[in-house]
């Protein structure tokens, strides 16, 4: 297994030969495509990724903390296989569609500007996160921990107050018809 630290790594395609195992400290990589590529096992720590494509990428056991995720392409990744201990991501200006968060804890998770449609947070720990102007069309929200969360600038959801903890969460007045929807009540 690898070591490599504080290392620019730009335009690589992954999807192909993949990237070599290892732990990869405080590396940068820059519009690199791991599209369909297998993480597994890897260690990625401090990490950041900027404009890369890791659409349908595995993450098998792999670690990832303090790692942030800038105007990435990150369709139907399963954070859920990811190791789970220390997992701390970041996502700015990320398309996330399909994406799974299941049963993870992601308390304080910075989601801004993101498409995070389909996605499924069910049973996920979401206490204290930030979903900054994100489009959670179609995001499923079941038996999910959203107290604290702000999602006074998003949109597109529906957050059923019955099985999801939602105490101290932040919405917007227009926002709160996707709390009450399932009720079936029309609001003017």
């Amino acid at each position: 297994m690898e070591y490599v630290e504080d290392k620019v790594i730009e335009k690589k395609d992954y999807s192909a030969e993949g990237l070599p195992k290892g732990e990869y400290e405080n590396c940068r990589f820059v519009n690199c495509s791991f599209a369909n590529c297998d993480l597994s096992e890897n260690i990625f720590l401090e990490c950041e990724f900027e404009q890369c494509d890791l659409s349908l990428a595995k993450l098998n056991y792999t670690a990832i903390r303090d790692t942030e995720f800038k105007f990435c392409k990150m369709i139907g990744v399963g954070f859920q296989d990811c190791n789970q201990l220390l997992l701390s991501v970041n996502f700015q200006d990320c398309q996330l569609n399909l994406a799974s968060f299941y049963k993870l804890k992601l308390k304080g998770t910075q989601f801004v500007n993101c498409n995070l449609q389909e996605v499924d947070f069910t049973e996920t720990d979401l206490t204290g996160s930030n979903f900054d102007n994100c489009d959670l069309s179609r995001t499923v929200f079941e038996y999910t921990n959203i107290e604290k969360a702000d999602l006074r600038s998003s949109f597109n959801y529906l957050i059923n107050p019955e099985v999801n903890k939602i105490k101290k969460a932040k919405f917007s007045l227009s926002g709160v018809v996707g709390l009450l929807s399932q009720f079936d009540i029309e609001i003017e």
